[in-house]
């Protein structure tokens, strides 16, 4: 397994861009989910990787509606040729809010979105990883936001190139019972990230997660891909990230 930092939670740490790669190199981390793109050189002179990053906009206006679809397969189109070029890992892909639309509907509309790009994505050895997020807290009424929906979507799918990005601070809040998840559907994940719930902030001893616990369920379905440490951190950035990378070794 590999970790990285979720380059937006340090937009406001004091550090700056060459002092985030600097000591993200530094601790071990392999590289950087979320990077704008301004710094993919940085990070990439730099020897770290590019595991994740947004494939189209936007978190609510998704995959799950036919209408969007154009305009997301030319996005999709786009930044897998970026993505092949820069060495990017990972398009991140969202399903959009639900507006009252049911949950079968929605996963066989964005199962039909993801089928359209899926070839090119293969071809290009880009994977698309459908994030899971909460809809309680942080994206209300957003479809993807239980596991099982997810799993519907991407064996709909059928392609390689096409997995869960498994949030484990997002699916603590919807659905608890973490390492029976993983356990069950890891085939189906391809990218996890992290964070303390509640709060979203560091993954230590004041929160409820026990993470050492779930990365060593992790670790036990032989995954070899990322995660992405994603917390905002209340105290010194550094010694979080120090803390997090030991945590999750």
């Amino acid at each position: 397994m590999k970790q990285t930092i979720s380059w937006w939670c340090y937009n406001n740490s004091g550090l700056s861009p060459e002092e985030l790669v600097r000591v993200t190199k530094e601790i071990g981390y392999a590289g950087f989910d979320l990077v704008p793109q301004e710094y993919w050189k940085l990070v990439r002179d730099n020897g770290l990787e590019l595991a994740a990053v947004d494939g189209h906009k936007s978190i609510q206006s998704g995959l799950n509606r036919r209408e969007n679809h154009a305009r997301i397969h030319q996005e999709l189109l786009d930044k897998i040729a970026l993505a092949e070029k820069w060495g990017v890992h990972s398009l991140i892909v969202f399903s959009g809010s639900r507006e009252g639309q049911p949950d079968s509907i929605g996963a066989e509309i964005t199962a039909d979105g993801l089928r359209m790009v899926a070839k090119s994505a293969e071809d290009a050895g880009v994977m698309l990883i459908l994030e899971l997020l909460n809809s309680k807290v942080d994206h209300p009424d957003y479809q993807a936001d239980h596991t099982a929906w997810g799993v519907e979507v991407v064996k709909a799918v059928d392609s390689p190139a096409v997995r869960l990005l498994y949030d484990i601070y997002h699916m603590q809040i919807m659905e608890g019972d973490l390492i029976r998840t993983i356990q069950t559907y890891h085939p189906w994940f391809g990218h996890y990230h992290t964070a303390g719930n509640p709060g979203r902030n560091e993954i230590d001893e004041r929160q409820e997660i026990n993470y050492p616990a779930v990365i060593r369920a992790i670790k036990d379905t032989g995954f070899e891909g990322y995660i992405a440490q994603e917390f905002v951190p209340l105290g010194d950035p550094i010694i979080a990230m120090r803390q997090a990378f030991e945590i999750c070794k």
